[in-house]
């Protein structure tokens, strides 16, 4: 049974419902349908196979019926006037992001109406969009500012090391935890914690999540006591998250805790008008001369930049740019049919002796500390400059220097 059937959106002449392509289907009078619209008239309605609505997210989510049971029906009626056209949206910066698209500016209004509250935020978006710095931008705007704002990747860790990372252990709780230690969920105690990567986050962890986000309280490993945290969530990923509920992979009521505020990044394929202003913002950023400046920003080299696929996003915009700065031209940028190419890679040697949760630690933990060592490397032993190039907070990479114990 599929765990979504159809969504649900206001338009400006009323609203559109779109289906899933799962069975049993959805059915307007008797007919399967995919795509059905209400004007504001006061009398569309439509019938569906076995759904409940979810009026927060405007998504008709399934629960199992009985063979016997019969299929509920969802009416959907738009009252006349109810449905009002949203002004076009006029934010081009929020933080230090910048654009002119209309793509881009929406979801700076979003950013920026989030920022005012403390509601859970769920932004969305390939590699590379800027989920981080768009979590660091609403943290900034919000009125918590001034408080801790902690990152935790989902993804960089196994399952027993993010759930102390998360929550925090205390001594003797697993194998090696020589002290206790405090949790990123209580270290950010009073401001914000970005979950980047969420998608990534293991199903055993998923409930624990879910209930910090419920009960606003966390459990440390190794103890029964429960203790209540004070903090605004931010989470990002790259995945579909609506695609992983429906595959069982993501458990839908923690999606919908997560996206109590959805925002969509738009990528940079999407936002090309952009191109310009980025590519002006990062130079600046990386210290170019006027004379490079000029060179990097003719109409003839921003429009070669404006027609490259850009896979990576604004992060491979950011890299080429400072090739370009390295070997002091316009180097072309990457063609359509080279994206995804790559060279061979040295196969890795794995101790097959071990367990696979340690050897993935291991190999995890090498990663990090060769990766943050060529980063400080590269920028001069710069940390705030590191952590930009890297698209990572700062605060976050001295935590990994400290994990390390590796100098700036």
């Amino acid at each position: 049974m599929p765990r979504f059937h159809c969504e649900v959106k206001s338009e400006q002449k009323g609203a559109r419902a779109r289906a899933s392509d799962d069975r049993p289907g959805t059915f307007v009078d008797g007919v399967r349908w995919r795509h059905f619209r209400a004007r504001g008239r006061g009398g569309s309605a439509a019938a569906y196979a076995p759904a409940l609505h979810d009026a927060q997210d405007e998504a008709v989510t399934a629960e199992p019926l009985d063979r016997d049971e019969a299929p509920p029906t969802l009416r959907m009626q738009v009252a006349p006037g109810a449905v009002e056209a949203l002004p076009e949206p006029m934010r081009a910066t929020f933080g230090d992001l910048i654009a002119t698209s209309s793509a881009a500016r929406d979801s700076f209004e979003r950013m920026a109406r989030a920022a005012a509250s403390n509601a859970t935020v769920l932004l969305e978006g390939e590699t590379g969009t800027g989920k981080s710095r768009a979590a660091h931008a609403i943290h900034r705007a919000g009125a918590r500012a001034s408080a801790p704002f902690l990152v935790v990747d989902c993804g960089a860790l196994p399952a027993n090391l993010l759930e102390s990372e998360l929550f925090g252990h205390e001594k003797g709780a697993f194998t090696g935890a020589i002290q206790r230690r405090m949790g990123a969920f209580e270290e950010a105690d009073g401001g914000t914690i970005f979950l980047d990567e969420v998608g990534e986050l293991p199903a055993e962890l998923q409930p624990k999540l879910l209930r910090v986000l419920e009960n606003r309280e966390i459990r440390r490993l190794g103890t029964n006591t429960h203790q209540p945290v004070n903090v605004r969530v931010i989470a990002a990923t790259h995945r579909d998250l609506r695609a992983e509920v429906q595959a069982g992979r993501f458990r839908a009521d923690l999606y919908f805790r997560l996206a109590v505020v959805g925002i969509p990044l738009p990528s940079l394929r999407q936002r090309t008008e952009d191109i310009p202003l980025i590519v002006e913002r990062i130079l600046e950023g990386l210290g170019a001369t006027p004379e490079q400046l000029a060179k990097l920003t003719t109409p003839d080299f921003l429009a070669r930049l404006q027609r490259a696929p850009w896979p990576g996003n604004v992060r491979e915009l950011r890299n080429h740019l400072e090739r370009c700065l390295v070997f002091q031209r316009a180097l072309p940028p990457p063609a359509p049919d080279a994206v995804g190419s790559q060279a061979p890679v040295a196969p890795r040697t794995v101790d097959a002796s071990q367990t696979y949760a340690e050897s993935r630690r291991r190999a995890l933990e090498a990663f990090e500390r060769d990766y943050v060592e060529a980063l400080l490397k590269l920028h001069g032993g710069k940390v705030s400059q590191a952590a930009a190039a890297a698209d990572m907070d700062r605060v976050y990479l001295y935590r990994l220097l400290r994990r390390h114990g590796l100098k700036s």
